[in-house]
């Protein structure tokens, strides 16, 4: 069983919002109490909140599906339903987040304490007493809860080091980080001992900056071989690399010149993710460098390491000789880091303070869109979708079981707009309809759409103080007005035949199937 895990793929969904309640004061004497329906709950959401004691995605690894709860519906005498409680998932310091259909970044958790809504819920429906207005005293619906937002993300913890010790199996690094640091890795005579990235807390002066020993890596670890190189995002962040080097290694065909070169072949293969942020963003292999010569407190490890040591130089590295077991060159080698590590941070440019940017709507903005769509079969017909977010979630919080919640939503659709728009995009009475994208996850609503008859001033739609008629000389005419007016009774009147014309087969059908019975 897996003990630490630094990539899960997690499924989220938001609580739904609670339905509105339809209800009617009743007491006595009271014969017109009217509605008292109230509002539904807000769904909760589900919550990341990076938490410093904690180390590892174990849980979500255990239990990927997390749902928050849903809102409560809304009650009778204006009572509204309480709201769902938040689900908070804790993660540990160096979390990504990314979309788990196309990879996009949707947040880097690097501060203790952050807080990201990951699932929004959905809000809740309103009941019939928010509805009543002058007109409709005493509605006979209410909205209905949205639903709340579901997906699947991916989470990887990338640790957050300064300085990452890279090198061959047993090459002394999980010694070396427990002899520069106060960490207890686990150490043995064997190769692979390390399993996962261990993190310690180095101390040289007044720097202060943590060590990442990574597991080892082998030649062709790009290709899978060994552990592969799946630990190296935990080195994506770090500041500078030590390549550490086994000088008493008594395996054939290794030595410190052909390990290095080989160890920084596998670096250059592995991509660095540049769309964290916060992170350096250069390849691994172009980062600063320390060499270190390990075990040295062997005779043969220290006459290879003088052997060596010249060429190492040769090539542009700073060159360290040291063991864990003796403590022999570990100050300076500390230093060394931290040197690297001061300097990597004085680079780093100040934050800017986050600007405002306020982004007002533009006048003509409708917030919807009309799109004519011709079938891809043969049957050649023509289909309407309406896309926006006003139209979409008016669709999912109406009770097609109702007729009256019906008719609100048209008088909605109609005050937006979305049927002049129909009209131009030459719809016509029984066209299909689509609202909403069918590629989301909450789907799209079809209909054949039944225009409805609208008043010549509701027709009207300028500023305060303009008339829309008396501007410009494409106002149409009081003929082309009368004929479009027919033309919309008519259509009408069709489609209002059809809708009989059905009703009338399917009687016919029932009482010629109960004459069977």
């Amino acid at each position: 069983m897996p003990m630490f895990v630094d990539r899960v793929v997690l499924h989220v969904a938001g609580g739904s919002g609670g339905h509105g309640c339809t209800s009617v004061h009743r007491e006595k004497f009271k014969p017109l109490g009217g509605p008292d329906g109230g509002n539904g709950g807000r769904g909760g959401s589900v919550r990341l909140v990076v938490d410093a004691s904690t180390t590892t995605l174990l849980e979500y690894h255990h239990a990927p599906h997390r749902v928050a709860a849903n809102g409560r519906p809304g009650m009778g005498s204006h009572r509204h339903g309480a709201a769902g409680e938040d689900l908070v998932l804790r993660v540990p310091p160096g979390t990504v987040v990314k979309d788990a259909a196309d990879g996009s970044l949707l947040a880097d958790l690097v501060h203790v304490g952050t807080d990201v809504e990951l699932a929004p819920g959905g809000a809740g429906g309103l009941g019939n007493a928010a509805l009543a207005t002058t007109r409709r005293k005493a509605p006979g619906f209410a909205l209905l809860g949205e639903p709340g937002w579901s997906g699947d993300v991916v989470l990887e913890l990338k640790s957050l080091a300064d300085v990452a010790l890279v090198g061959f199996p047993s090459a002394g690094k999980s010694s070396l980080v427990g002899a520069l640091s106060a960490a207890k890795p686990k150490i043995a005579d064997y190769p692979f001992t390390t399993l996962v990235p261990n993190l310690g807390v180095v101390v040289a002066g007044d720097e202060r900056f943590v060590v990442a020993d990574v597991p080892g890596l082998v030649e062709g670890a790009s290709e899978g071989k060994g552990l592969g190189l799946q630990f190296l995002r935990h080195v994506e962040r770090t500041a500078a690399i030590v390549h550490v080097l086994d000088c008493a290694t008594l395996e054939p065909g290794r030595d410190p010149l052909s390990d290095l070169e080989t160890i920084e072949a596998e670096l250059a293969r592995y991509a660095v993710d540049l769309t964290a942020t916060g992170e350096p963003g250069l390849p691994l292999e172009e980062r600063p460098v320390l060499v270190v010569l390990n075990k040295v407190d062997v005779p043969e490890a220290r006459e290879l390491a003088d052997f060596v040591r010249p060429e190492l130089e040769a090539r542009g590295h700073e060159v360290l000789e040291v063991s864990a077991a003796s403590r022999e060159g570990l100050r300076e080698l500390s230093f060394a880091m931290a040197a690297l590590v001061r300097r990597a941070r004085a680079a780093v440019p100040e934050p800017e303070a986050p600007r405002v940017v306020l982004r007002p709507r533009a006048v003509d903005e409708t917030g919807f869109t009309v799109t004519r769509e011709e079938a891809e079969d043969a049957t050649g017909g023509v289909r309407f979708r309406v896309l926006g977010s006003k139209p979409e979630r008016w669709v999912r919080q109406t009770d097609f079981s109702n007729d009256e919640a019906v008719g609100y939503l048209a008088d909605r659709l109609a005050k937006l707009g979305v049927e002049e728009e129909l009209f131009a995009k030459g719809a016509v009475a029984g066209s299909e309809v689509v609202i909403g994208d069918d590629r989301s996850a909450r789907g799209a609503v079809v209909f054949d759409w039944d225009p409805t008859l609208v008043g010549g001033a509701e027709l009207l739609g300028g500023r305060r103080g303009e008339d829309p008629r008396l501007l410009g000389d494409d106002r149409p005419t009081r003929g082309e007005r009368r004929r479009l007016q027919e033309e919309r009774k008519a259509a009408r009147a069709t489609t209002q035949a059809e809708l009989e014309a059905e009703r009338l087969a399917d009687r016919r059908a029932e009482r010629a199937a109960r004459g069977d019975g």
